[in-house]
């Protein structure tokens, strides 16, 4: 007879956690949630809680963990307003399809409905923003319930799940099992790939374009296979970035609204499109209709809802990406397109460079890049600095960049540069932002420094709200209504009042001593001062298509 151990909710949470592989979690603290973090201070030996200076902080910090360690991260939060802050957060984690377990605490299961005190209804808050979601009133299915969420969290498309445990359930007591249920994986089918090979085989320019699913499903080395197999060049999403090296010669970067002229411009001209891991944005596409007027479209993806949303292919294949290029790459012959590839080569050269002694965004995210190793995680808020290092910065290692690409969050950076250099292993870890952006969540700093990371920001400070202002200019005829800040922040003296080191830079060369006396083991806040008409080029406008790109 099997004698299982009788434990407390909060006891079977942690316990859970930690046979489920958690090591870190980052959260708050609050009355609704004292249980599990009594038990936490118990086993801080075995998982290392990382509290923040704001619930969203950590929400996004346990995001950014997601993406570096390629597994769901993990954020606690009391009730009421500490579960609501979560929300940005977990709205951030769907939309870009990060791996996070939410844990919030909630009052008492005899007080529910009651307006009790910091009571809120985070399930129903956050339900269209989560893959699942559970409100355990019964401590006896508490183990079972984390043990699914995880799996739900990091099964096929990956996204959050949330978790919402009554103060009673905690202090309740159950039996804990210890042993996860076995899972049987469940094996989907390939799809027919006879029309995918009818139509590679008659293309004479293909293309192929990858995001965020390419990396959630570790297929990078099948991608650049099947780019070298078919001699195609490849665009990338914001989600795609860092998925393939950016050295490789058939890699174009970034296409869509502000990517490169030459990933853009190379889609616009080619006769097969093979889209995997990609949900077809408007920002990438802009004219559905322009934009697959040329070309033949196979969409590879495993959410079969996102095939067709957006732009309806020829041919869909619903299943693992990795799976699908490897089955591909098993029965297509060595292809040749010496013509489409010349051509290519022409369209690389087209948009003239910044001159190399300006100090202008591209010249000093490259200059950043040049202090750092090419495995650095870059994490970035979102704005016209968030498409500058996307155009820049030169990614080499998947896994490697943490940006808001679906919901845009202003405010992102700090957290997911705090959970991404403590998932690399408290390696450097660079943050690029602006002075927008900064000012979101700039209280993180108080977490980078008791945490002591090594953690470098860098403020492109143009003292605009710069993307903003730069759509007011081209489409609102320059009227700049309330995105010139006009604020007297001193950064410099911002970071030491946080305990951090603080530097400014007016040039190159102040950029490149500042960046020498980095020393690698602490925060250090880089401000670099910028021309507030700094544009994002190229850029094709919203609903435009290939013909409208404007590159100066």
């Amino acid at each position: 007879m099997v004698v299982f151990m009788q434990l407390k909710g909060a006891q079977i949470l942690i316990e859970t956690l930690v046979s489920l592989g958690v090591d870190t979690v980052f959260g708050y603290p609050g009355g609704a949630v004292l249980d599990i973090y009594d038990e936490l201070y118990k086993s801080s030996d075995r998982i290392n809680h990382v509290i923040t200076a704001h619930e969203q902080g950590a929400a996004h910090a346990a995001d950014g963990y997601a993406r570096v360690k390629g597994k769901p991260g993990v954020v606690i939060a009391t009730s009421g307003p500490g579960a609501t802050n979560l929300v940005t957060g977990i709205a951030n984690a769907y939309l870009d399809s990060i791996p996070l377990v939410a844990i919030t605490g909630n009052v008492a299961v005899a007080l529910l409905g009651r307006d009790s005190f910091q009571e809120v209804d985070i399930v129903g808050i956050t339900q269209p923003i989560v893959k699942h979601s559970y409100i355990v009133r019964d401590v006896n299915v508490l183990e079972e319930t984390i043990r699914e969420a995880f799996q739900i969290a990091a099964a096929g498309r990956p996204g959050p799940v949330l978790i919402d445990i009554p103060k009673s359930v905690q202090a309740q007591e159950a039996e804990y099992k210890g042993e996860a249920k076995r899972e049987e994986k469940v094996v989907k089918p390939l799809p027919d790939l006879t029309q995918a090979l009818e139509l590679i085989a008659g293309s004479k320019k293909p293309y192929l374009y990858f995001g965020g699913g390419v990396i959630a499903a570790n297929a990078e080395a099948e991608a650049v296979a099947l780019a070298e197999r078919l001699s195609a060049p490849m665009g990338l999403s914001v989600m795609g970035l860092s998925a393939i090296p950016h050295k490789h010669p058939l890699n174009l970067g970034m296409c869509g609204m502000h990517g490169q002229y030459a990933a853009s411009v190379a889609q616009s001209k080619a006769d097969l499109v093979i889209a995997a891991g990609v949900r077809f944005s408007d920002r990438a596409t802009g004219n559905v209709d322009k934009y697959t007027r040329n070309c033949t479209v196979i969409h590879i993806d495993i959410d079969r809802a996102e095939i067709g949303k957006n732009v309806r292919p020829n041919l869909s294949l619903n299943g693992d990406v990795k799976a699908i290029l490897t089955a591909l790459l098993e029965q297509l012959p060595q292809k040749q397109n010496p013509a489409w590839l010349e051509e290519i080569e022409a369209l690389k050269a087209h948009v003239p460079s910044t001159p190399l002694e300006l100090f202008a965004p591209h010249n000093i995210i490259r200059a950043v890049h040049s202090h750092v190793p090419e495995d650095t995680v870059i994490a970035t808020d979102v704005g016209q600095h968030q498409m500058w290092v996307a155009q820049a910065y030169p990614f080499e290692k998947s896994r490697t960049l943490l940006t808001s690409g679906g919901l845009g969050t202003m405010g992102y950076g700090l957290g997911a540069a705090i959970g991404g250099c403590m998932g690399s292993g408290r390696k450097p870890t660079v943050h690029f932002t602006s002075d927008g952006s900064f000012g979101m969540n700039l209280n993180e700093l108080a977490t980078a420094v008791t945490q002591g990371l090594p953690l470098l920001s860098v403020i492109l400070n143009n003292g605009v709200l710069g993307m903003v202002r730069q759509w007011q200019g081209i489409f609102y005829g320059e009227r700049y209504s309330q995105t010139t800040l006009n604020r007297q922040t001193d950064f410099v003296k911002l970071a030491q009042a946080f305990g951090a080191k603080g530097a400014r830079a007016h040039n190159l060369e102040e950029l490149h001593a500042a960046l020498e006396q980095w020393d690698k083991a602490s925060p250090l806040v880089l401000e670099c001062l910028i021309d507030m008409d700094e544009k994002v080029l190229p850029m094709i406008p919203p609903g435009g298509a290939i013909e409208d790109i404007r590159i100066n």
